[in-house]
């Protein structure tokens, strides 16, 4: 096992940045500084900032459903409530993705980096999808197709999404891109400001009857269904 990837499945960091963690010079193997993240690694006494590693955790994935005004990191330095502090686990979890403090839904915490990074790479093109309750009277046929076949943002042209109205004033929008405020800037471009903006559905994995704050570990075979739909096609 490479090095980078011993700290990712002992919960240090994800894959990519234990990389970094590495080449910072953090890292010690059998008491010598090691800068090589993909150092082979088996049986060897590792340490992080002088602090030895027990080696690989129990992988575990958590799906939550976030309130609005928590934020989406494992730590905040306005001391405002953070998904991790919603999760009764002594293993250092990380949030897969983002939501906005304002806005709530689906959001996976695990310690697996590895599987993070298969969901969050953008070749992957893994599916949110989202339910934006809109300003701006009843979307009409025309916004609605706007939005499926792209929409030119300040940072470029948004990739084709799947877009249908399940209420007066509700739109469904599923994406496979994952850029900040992707879809309130979307839908403010199409004249119907969001209001309200909650994530239903990760990949294959759907929100249901979960309570707001209510959360639950996964079933393998649920990480599996996960790791499938990351798989590059």
């Amino acid at each position: 096992m490479r090095l980078a990837t011993y700290l990712a499945h002992a919960g240090v960091a994800s894959r990519r940045a234990a990389a970094e963690i590495v080449r910072a010079g953090r890292v010690r193997v059998d008491g010598v500084r090691e800068l090589d993240p993909a150092r082979p690694i088996d049986g060897e006494r590792v340490e992080v900032d002088g602090r030895p590693l027990s080696g690989p955790q129990e992988r575990v994935v958590y799906m939550l459903h976030k309130p609005v005004g928590v934020v989406s990191t494992a730590s905040d330095t306005h001391g405002r409530p953070t998904v991790v502090d919603l999760v009764d686990d002594p293993r250092r979890l990380y949030p897969v993705g983002r939501l906005d403090a304002d806005s709530s839904g689906l959001i996976l915490l695990t310690n697996d980096g590895e599987l993070a990074n298969l969901l969050l790479h953008p070749r992957h093109g893994v599916a949110k999808t989202y339910r934006a309750r809109v300003g701006g009277g009843r979307p009409s046929a025309a916004a609605l197709a706007r939005l499926r076949a792209g929409i030119e943002l300040e940072d470029g042209r948004t990739a084709p999404a799947r877009a249908r109205l399940v209420g007066a004033d509700v739109i469904e929008l599923e994406l496979r891109e994952g850029r900040k405020r992707q879809v309130r800037r979307m839908c403010a471009a199409v004249g119907h400001p969001v209001r309200r903006l909650e994530r239903i559905r990760f990949g294959p994995l759907e929100l249901g009857a979960l309570a707001s704050g209510e959360h639950r570990r996964l079933r393998d075979a649920e990480v599996e269904l996960l790791r499938a739909a990351a798989r590059p096609t």
